[in-house]
């Protein structure tokens, strides 16, 4: 199938409307038209429900939908190896959930750069769940992240226990739970949050960045919960407190890879992660 049908699809998908997905490809209204014939015609399928007010899904749509992105993520992909073939021996595409980035995988990124600087690396984050279907289509070699699902072809090997606690800013005699933040760090901490402290259900300020957020309490008094890896540093400079007596929350962290790999190509790689992974 071209590529260019998908492309067409999912711009349209994204508009709402033929006329403003044509306009995104700088092509005329006719041509998007005619892609979408060719493709309904491939499928066998309406995928698109014309109207005045513009174009939505079918059902058919939007089950195509799902494999349109990935067909795209696949051929985008397949260009970006192609094209670094020229300069590196090889190229390798890691994801990983954005609280793991900070403290960890950027201190693995400066290890691979340093002592492997001839495979090319595109990284990327996500959640656990994205990471996996980009894992089963092939468009990521490896994956570091919480709570993996078991799926065939797949190797998962355990790299270390996350420990959440609790840190605030400002004096040890502040109340830790006045101004608190609630950060995501996903569905099992929820409701692990949720049994531990049924009065903060609906917190005043929640974020979703991660390690990241610790930035928030260096410039603001609050309280949150944070991985003791990226609070560490603060915490022994006196920026962050420890609050010692209130509850932590432990996590595995995982690395997943395709059973179907050059065994030599990744060991080094496998290898490092484990290391600045002991080193916490």
């Amino acid at each position: 199938m071209d590529i260019t049908l998908a492309k067409t699809f999912l711009a349209i998908a994204e508009a709402g409307s033929f006329v403003d997905a044509a306009e995104r490809l700088h092509v005329t209204q006719s041509t998007v038209s005619t892609r979408i014939k060719a493709l309904e015609d491939l499928l066998g399928r309406s995928l698109l429900e014309r109207s005045k007010s513009g174009a939505t899904l079918t059902p058919a749509g939007q089950q195509f939908h799902k494999h349109a992105l990935a067909l795209v993520r696949v051929w985008e992909h397949a260009r970006l190896e192609v094209g670094l073939a020229e300069t590196h021996r090889d190229h390798l595409s890691v994801g990983g959930q954005l609280s793991l980035w900070d403290g960890f995988l950027l201190h693995w990124l400066a290890w691979m750069r340093q002592n492997i600087p001839d495979i090319a690396v595109t990284a990327t984050t996500g959640s656990s769940i994205g990471l996996m279907d980009r894992l089963i289509e092939g468009t990521l070699d490896l994956a570091i992240m919480y709570r993996p699902t078991n799926r065939p072809s797949l190797i998962i090997e355990h790299l270390f226990d996350e420990e959440l606690v609790l840190v605030s800013s400002g004096s040890e005699r502040r109340q830790p739970m006045s101004d608190y933040v609630f950060v995501n760090w996903g569905p099992e901490f929820q409701a692990d949050h949720a049994l531990a402290f049924p009065n903060l259900r609906l917190p005043g300020l929640s974020l979703d960045l991660g390690a990241f957020g610790v930035r928030y309490l260096l410039e603001t008094q609050g309280a949150a919960y944070f991985a003791i890896r990226a609070a560490q540093p603060y915490i022994d400079s006196g920026e962050l407190v420890l609050r010692k007596r209130s509850p932590r929350f432990v996590y595995p962290v995982y690395a997943v890879y395709p059973e179907d790999r050059d065994e030599e190509a990744y060991e080094p790689i496998l290898e490092s992660l484990k290391q600045i992974a002991a080193g916490l």
